[in-house]
């Protein structure tokens, strides 16, 4: 595929692609997936809809108010004034985002690609440690950031020269975003960028905990809201979105953002959400649709009862396997069919689903229109209906890691592969096994158990240690830490909270040991390397 003229004048991204033959095979054979060459995904999703009559309607809501389509838009046009004239940004310049799910965040992301930059959004969560890698691999030299986020930021910013200018949002004051946007136009020239100039650069950590940065063009931003939504979710201008995913994810960047503005709905953003919070969103907001992980909607299930919930039509689960029993659980309290999928940031949202009338008992789905997937053994060859193996896709989207030779073990023959295990049936519905590698998906979040073994050896009583996922009812998987204590160190339920309060300290809290086992060593290869699948079983 011939590549447009890039409206970039900094061809970093471009120029870190990997190389075409590399890539997987893409596939456009809907006739929603034909856009033009000159693409602009913030365009088609904001400016558009205000130019198409939906100016007035709400697009964005909040416990404090709401913000209309006209309003998001003068405000992502003065933003990028900003960019362009106070950051002096030329289109390709990567700009990392920092925030929680605010209508600051959602304006930022739209400046951010309207000035033709790409915008590097990161979790709320993080810590100076697991930024410092982003910043440095995508060569971010400017941050928008929510001001109280900044305590890691002014961390990082020690180690990280090229980073070199920040500018906070929610505060108000001198130097801030809102003081810098105060006397610009509310109208913006948007750079007529290619589509398949990179919009966004979204980072997923391996099984080594080393970030890998997935580059999306604007075609991708746009197709992931022409597939999943159109084909499975099917909502209208009248639907109201809410959840729980930060926008710094892909599936919340589809489920909070862009899909709600593309079918010109609304969608609520609320910055923390547990889920008795979550149930009393969707019952204030006479919410229509919602998306969050498992954990969530198993907990909600039996809260249900004492919320109005009579609005929810729609329920995605993705992030993680959603079980059975939490799906039976989640319908016979409110008598509506969750919507499983599986996606993943490579391809930067869900390929595989269902509708709520064609469920399947155990399944994750079948390949949704516009795609197309299939379970092969090791040599990459299908395998027999029934035969757990590597879950294989195509699609308009796949893997494009920024400068990365891990895009070779994802990529092969032209198949993206997930890093899944599955089986398919004759009827081409696919059942969850397990992951490939040795990844911790709990709640929904991408934990690599080497990471957290890292920030455990920092501790003075660690004289070794093995970390892998346990199987949890509620949250999929558990962290669990297998420690080796050094001799001046005795095992207790002290030792314990301050293990797991020094990994929150050190890394981003959730990826902390809700277990920990103190052991006499720990079994390894006659090389030294830790079997982390003889933890497991024991």
């Amino acid at each position: 595929m011939s590549m447009p003229y890039t409206a970039h004048l900094d061809n970093f991204a471009r120029d870190s692609l990997p190389p075409r033959e590399a890539w997987p095979e893409l596939i456009f054979d809907l006739p929603e997936l034909q856009y033009p060459s000159r693409l602009n995904c913030a365009v088609e999703l904001l400016d558009k809809m205000v130019a198409g009559g939906h100016g007035e309607r709400i697009a964005l809501r909040t416990p404090d108010g709401a913000c209309t389509y006209r309003q998001l838009m003068a405000r992502a046009n003065r933003i990028a004034h900003v960019l362009r004239e106070d950051l002096k940004l030329v289109p390709g310049n990567r700009v990392l985002l920092r925030g929680p799910n605010n209508p600051m965040m959602a304006a930022c992301w739209f400046a951010v690609i309207k000035a033709g930059c790409i915008a590097v959004a990161t979790m709320p969560l993080l810590r100076a440690k697991e930024l410092k890698p982003i910043i440095a691999k995508a060569q971010v030299a400017t941050a928008l950031c929510d001001v109280r986020l900044m305590e890691e930021i002014d961390r990082v910013r020690q180690e990280c020269p090229g980073l070199k200018q920040v500018v906070v949002f929610n505060d108000g004051g001198p130097g801030s975003l809102e003081a810098l946007l105060e006397d610009k136009p509310e109208q913006f020239a948007n750079v007529d960028t290619a589509l398949n100039d990179v919009a966004l650069i979204a980072f997923t950590s391996g099984t080594t905990g080393q970030p890998k940065g997935t580059m999306h063009f604007h075609r991708d931003v746009m197709a992931m809201c022409d597939y999943f939504p159109r084909s499975i979710l099917k909502p209208d201008a009248n639907d109201i979105f809410c959840g729980t995913p930060p926008i710094a994810f892909t599936f919340g960047l589809g489920g909070m953002l862009c899909f709600p503005l593309r079918f010109g709905a609304s969608v609520v953003l609320v910055e923390k959400l547990l889920p008795d919070a979550l149930l009393k969103t969707i019952q204030d907001f006479k919410a229509t649709v919602c998306f969050t992980a498992p954990t969530f909607w198993r907990q909600m299930a039996g809260l249900a009862k004492n919320y109005d919930l009579s609005s929810l039509k729609k329920c995605v689960s993705a992030g993680e396997a959603l079980p059975d029993a939490t799906r039976q659980l989640w319908k016979n309290a409110t008598g509506i069919e969750i919507i499983d999928g599986i996606g993943a940031t490579e391809m930067i949202h869900i390929f595989i689903s269902h509708t709520p009338e064609s469920v399947r008992r155990g399944a994750t789905g079948y390949a949704i229109p516009g795609y197309r997937a299939r379970v092969v053994d090791e040599a990459g060859q299908p395998v027999p209906a029934g035969t757990i193996g590597r879950l294989a896709v195509q699609g308009p989207t796949g893997c494009r890691y920024l400068a990365d030779e891990r895009q070779k073990v994802y990529v092969e023959n032209g198949w993206n592969l997930t890093g899944d295990a599955y089986k398919m049936d004759a009827d081409g519905y696919f059942f969850y096994q397990a992951r490939t590698d040795d990844m911790i998906i709990s709640a929904g979040y991408n934990i690599a158990g080497p990471e957290v073994e890292d920030a455990l050896l920092k501790h003075p009583a660690v004289a070794e240690c093995g970390v892998v996922g346990m199987p949890d009812e509620e949250r999929g998987q558990i962290v669990k830490a297998c420690v080796v204590l050094r001799p001046d160190f005795a095992p207790s339920a002290a030792l314990v909270k301050e293990l797991q309060d020094f990994v929150k300290n050190s890394v981003a809290p959730y990826k902390y040991p809700r277990a920990v086992e103190f052991v006499e060593n720990l079994p390894r290869t006659e090389t030294g390397k830790l079997q982390r699948f003889k933890l497991r079983s024991a």
